[in-house]
């Protein structure tokens, strides 16, 4: 089930930097709306409140229903585009994606490991994520808040894949399905000895003819 949150917008005239400068001067933030085969909407919504939102919840796979100048029907959208202030923690500008329900929409859902691989607890090994969102296509109605993936039975060397997550029919990933989520691998310290073991016995003593030829040069320097 989608995770779904109000955002109260209103609707704006003036355009260009300037007119953005002295709207987040009063504590608005400029957005635009757009998307669904429908005229592109510009508007504002309130940077303390917007801000708040997007702090509590995963901006990429939340639908946020616009309640534009306080209409009744709220309009269904996902966040595209947050540009924040380089230097400061100010939002710029805010694009929201109308959607239609029966439509599917291009999300990316947050991956979370759960539990102590067996690898971790019984041979110190280390956990590692290599995905931390994956992409989707989806129905609005059916985005998944999170993937939540058990990693308790992994060892030394085991791997999740895309091909091992059961997320259902209607959601289509749109990465490879030999893609590695999380692996467990061996920590440095046993790398770096097995690599030292590895490299044993490259100084060998020199026995028989050899040996002598090298005694020699030694005893003619």
């Amino acid at each position: 089930m989608a995770t779904q949150v109000t955002l109260n917008a209103e609707a704006r005239t003036g355009r260009g930097k300037g007119a953005a400068r002295k709207l987040r001067a009063t504590g608005r933030v400029p957005a635009v709306l757009y998307g669904a085969d429908a005229e592109s909407m510009a508007l504002s919504v309130d940077a303390t409140e917007a801000t708040h939102l997007f702090q509590t919840i995963s901006v990429e796979n939340t639908i946020v229903d616009l309640a534009v100048d306080g209409g009744k029907e709220a309009i269904r959208t996902l966040v595209r585009e947050v540009q924040v202030h380089p230097l400061r923690p100010q939002l710029i500008h805010i694009d929201f994606l109308r959607i239609q329900a029966g439509v599917k929409v291009d999300v990316e859902i947050p991956i979370h490991l759960n539990g102590v691989p067996q690898g971790v607890r019984d041979s110190g090994g280390i956990l590692q994520q290599l995905i931390h969102e994956l992409p989707v296509r989806v129905l609005p109605s059916n985005i998944p808040p999170s993937v939540e993936i058990d990693v308790t039975g992994l060892d030394l060397g085991d791997s999740i894949h895309v091909s091992d997550l059961d997320l259902g029919e209607d959601v289509e990933v749109q990465v490879e399905e030999d893609q590695t989520l999380a692996t467990v691998v061996a920590p440095r310290a046993l790398a770096a000895d097995e690599e030292e073991e590895d490299g044993e016995g490259e100084d060998v003593e020199v026995i028989g003819e050899e040996a002598e030829d090298a005694e020699e040069e030694q005893r003619e320097d």
